[in-house]
């Protein structure tokens, strides 16, 4: 492959996936941009987020399309010379950022690399071989592999693609009659009703470098069909060392190489069971909640990491505060413009902070999915009960509205 230098700009380049409109990620703090050639693959919706100090950008309408990034990255190199580093932070853009620099021959993650982070049945064999709890599992082959599977472990069942994000394609299913598959690898489960809690930090190889567990209030598959969509950080010792260990059990599992991690696991009261992980920060409010609470950015810890660099230390000190957010899902199909909106910071309880579209403003139809919300919200306080309520009430007293408006083609 040709590969242009750059002519005689010596400046390192470092090209950056991104599809954020927000700043879960603020790339101007993490890299100096005029001592790197820092270029983007952005979507339009995530030019938002590209700071003005970029070197350049080429759009692309979805950054997990692997010949569209292809391409973008293609015209980058000729334009600015081969990649030092490929960044790529959304879960969903994992993959490609490590496909991208396999076939550049950029030093990071390959695909081999990731696949037991992104393949969730690949992942639970890996559980399952260590010897740790998880719900039983299979492959879907076709719809008798779902009937055999239910026959042994009994009804309701979960049905997921093998590779997603944000509960996209699950679905439960209370008997054969609710079976519907697609074309895409599937992976038939066995339903488990325990609350399901989130962990939050960086692993460093061997043990937990800092985390946070947060409990659920509704689920993520709930948030995809209209309930509203919370977690609490928890604040009870007992629960964190016994999520904290099972973290611990799980990550070594699947890796002994530094990587940030969002985990899900079911939680008993005493046994956690893994449900899923991604080698990412977190999404939805939880970068701001970790910046703003904790005084750690999740995001620059895995940017470090993806660059080759020791990611930040944790504060030695906490600051004892609870974290919690709220999601609103939209309030009608995406794109829309919205009617009518509630703020809620200055009620009480309620946030610290919300993000909000105006009125007269479009929710795009973009793939960032609890990014573009009817409300995102975030709040505070001194023990996991206020943060619960004050969530709560938010929820409740929190209105908007919307039109439809015709689609756009920026993802």
């Amino acid at each position: 492959m040709n590969r242009p230098t750059g002519g005689d700009d010596a400046r390192p380049h470092v090209v950056v996936i991104n599809r954020w409109r927000e700043h879960y990620a603020d790339y101007h703090r993490y890299l100096d941009h005029s001592t790197h050639r820092v270029t983007y693959i952005s979507t339009e919706v995530g030019l938002g987020s590209v700071p003005a100090a970029a070197t350049d950008t080429v759009l692309v309408d979805a950054t997990d399309d692997l010949p569209q990034a292809r391409a973008a990255l293609a015209e980058l190199v000729r334009r600015h010379g081969e990649p030092h580093r490929i960044v790529a932070l959304k879960e969903d853009d994992l993959l490609v950022g490590a496909q991208l620099r396999e076939e550049w021959d950029v030093p990071g993650h390959r695909p081999a690399d990731l696949l037991r982070f992104r393949d969730k049945f690949l992942m639970g064999r890996a559980i399952e071989a260590a010897g740790l709890p998880v719900p039983a599992f299979a492959e879907v082959t076709g719809p008798q592999s779902v009937l055999d599977f239910a026959g042994e472990h009994g009804w309701p069942v979960v049905l997921k693609p093998r590779i997603g994000s944000s509960s996209a394609g699950v679905v439960v299913v209370d008997g054969p009659a609710g079976i519907a598959l697609t074309d895409e690898p599937m992976l038939v489960q066995a339903f488990n009703p325990h609350p399901i809690h989130h962990v939050d930090g960086v692993f460093t190889g061997a043990e937990m470098a800092c985390l946070k567990v947060s409990r659920y209030v509704n689920t993520c598959l709930g948030f995809r069909t209209g309930s509203f969509l919370g977690s609490v950080e928890v604040d009870d010792p007992a629960v964190i060392d016994a999520v904290r260990a099972a973290a611990t059990d799980f990550l070594r599992a699947l890796t002994d190489q530094p990587t940030p991690l969002h985990l899900e696991v079911f939680f008993d009261g005493e046994t956690c069971t893994f449900l899923e992980v991604g080698a990412r920060a977190g999404g939805s409010e939880i970068p701001f909640i970790w910046r703003d609470l904790h005084g750690y950015d999740l995001m620059r810890a895995a940017f470090d990491l993806q660059l080759g660099r020791e990611p930040q230390q944790p504060p030695a000190v906490a600051s004892g505060e609870v974290g919690g957010w709220l999601l609103i899902p939209a309030p009608a199909a995406r794109p829309c413009r919205i009617t009518e909106v509630t703020s809620m910071v200055g009620a009480t309880p309620g946030p610290y902070a919300e993000a909000l579209l105006g009125v007269g403003e479009v929710l795009p139809e973009a793939d960032a999915y609890y990014e573009h919300v009817g409300g995102r919200f975030r709040f505070r306080g001194a023990t996991s009960a206020e943060v619960e309520k004050a969530l709560e009430e938010t929820a409740r007293g929190f209105r908007v509205s919307a039109e439809p408006v015709e689609r756009v083609g920026a993802r």
